[in-house]
C-alpha cells in the first residue's frame, strides 16, 4: 500500500513539475558580435542565424526565449570552451548556441574553475569571481562551418583547388588561429616565407586584404559572410574553396540536463526536415551548409599536421 502511495505521489509531483518547466523561459547564450550567426547592437533589433533558430527552438518547446548575450574575446588567451562552460555552470543560460563541435571542445575541463566572459548585466563582482565548472554535452549539429580561402583584389580570378595553389601569393593570417596552423604546417612549411602574421583583435585582417596589402587569407566562412554584408563594395572575393577539415556547430548544455538536450535534438530534427534551418541561413545572409560527418570533429590538430 505504501509503495502504491509513493508511486502515486511521485507521478503527481512529476505532472505538476512538467507545466512549470515548460513555462520557464528557454535561456540561450549567444555571442553578441558574431554576425551573421548572432549580433546584438544598441538601438537595433537582435539579428542573425542563431537568433532565428533559437526563436524557432523555443517555439517548438512551447517556451519563451531569453537570450543572454555575452562577449567572446578574439585573442590568443581566450577559450570558447571555458567561457561556455562558465556561463552554463553559473546558470546564465541552459544552452550556448553556435558552439563548434569538436572532441577537444567537449572534453572534461582540465581545471575546476574559470572566469566568466563579459555578459549583458554583469557586475564588477561577476568580472572578478571564478565559477565551478561542469561537464558539457552537445546537441546534434545544425550547420557546417568550414574554412575558406578569401582572395584580395590583386589575386582575383586565381583558381584555388588546394592549399598548395596559394604558392606565390602574399598570405596574411591571425597569429594562433586555426588558419595559421593550417598554412604554417602545409607541406612541411612550404608557405612560411609568404605569410604575414597579424595580432587577433588588434589588426584588421580583412581590411588589410581589401586594401591590397596581401593576396589571400584562410578564415571561417561565416566571418567572410559578415564582412561582405558590412562592406558590399569590397574588393575581396570568395575563392569557392573550402578546406576539407571543418567543424559542425550546434548547441551545448550541461551533461546534468540530458532531458533538455533530447528535446532540442527533436526540435532540430523537425526544423531540418521542414527546411527551416536552411531558410534561416538565407534570411541571415549566411552561406548555409548542412552538417557533415563526423558530427563531432576528432583531433583537428593531428589531421592538419598530417595534411
Amino acid at each position: 500500500m505504501r509503495g502504491r502511495l509513493a508511486l502515486g505521489l511521485a507521478a503527481l509531483l512529476a505532472a505538476l513539475a512538467t507545466p512549470a518547466r515548460a513555462a520557464d523561459p528557454l535561456s540561450i547564450c549567444l555571442d553578441e558580435d558574431r554576425p551573421p550567426l548572432s549580433a546584438h547592437r544598441k538601438g537595433k533589433p537582435d539579428a542573425g542565424f542563431d537568433v532565428l533558430l533559437a526563436q524557432a527552438i523555443a517555439e517548438r518547446l512551447g517556451r519563451q526565449l531569453k537570450i543572454q548575450w555575452f562577449e567572446s574575446k578574439l585573442d590568443e588567451d581566450s577559450s570558447p570552451q571555458l567561457e561556455a562552460n562558465a556561463l552554463l555552470s553559473d546558470g546564465r543560460c541552459s544552452l550556448v548556441g553556435g558552439y563548434a563541435l569538436t572532441q577537444d571542445s567537449l572534453v572534461k575541463p582540465g581545471m575546476k574553475t574559470a572566469r566568466l566572459p563579459d555578459f549583458a548585466g554583469a557586475t564588477r563582482e561577476d568580472r572578478r569571481r571564478r565559477v565551478a565548472l561542469g561537464v558539457l554535452a552537445p546537441s546534434r549539429p545544425y550547420v557546417y562551418s568550414p574554412m575558406t580561402v578569401v582572395l584580395g583584389p590583386k589575386a582575383q580570378g586565381r583558381k584555388i583547388a588546394d592549399i598548395g595553389d596559394l604558392t606565390g601569393l602574399r598570405l596574411v593570417i591571425e597569429s594562433g588561429s586555426l588558419g595559421d596552423a593550417i598554412l604554417m604546417t602545409f607541406d612541411k612549411g612550404r608557405l612560411i616565407d609568404s605569410i604575414t602574421h597579424l595580432v587577433p583583435g588588434r589588426d584588421d585582417l580583412l581590411g588589410a586584404l581589401n586594401r591590397g596589402d596581401h593576396d589571400a587569407t584562410l578564415i571561417d566562412l561565416a566571418r567572410f559572410d559578415a564582412y561582405r554584408a558590412a562592406h558590399p563594395d569590397t574588393a575581396i572575393a570568395a575563392s569557392g574553396y573550402y578546406y576539407p577539415i571543418g567543424a559542425n556547430r550546434g548547441y551545448v548544455g550541461l551533461a546534468s540536463d540530458p532531458t533538455l538536450i533530447d528535446a532540442v535534438n527533436e526540435a532540430l530534427t523537425e526544423l531540418a526536415a521542414d527546411g527551416k534551418i536552411a531558410e534561416f541561413g538565407k534570411q541571415a545572409g549566411l552561406t548555409y551548409l548542412p552538417p557533415r560527418e563526423p558530427a563531432i570533429l576528432g583531433d583537428v590538430w593531428m589531421k592538419i599536421i598530417r595534411k
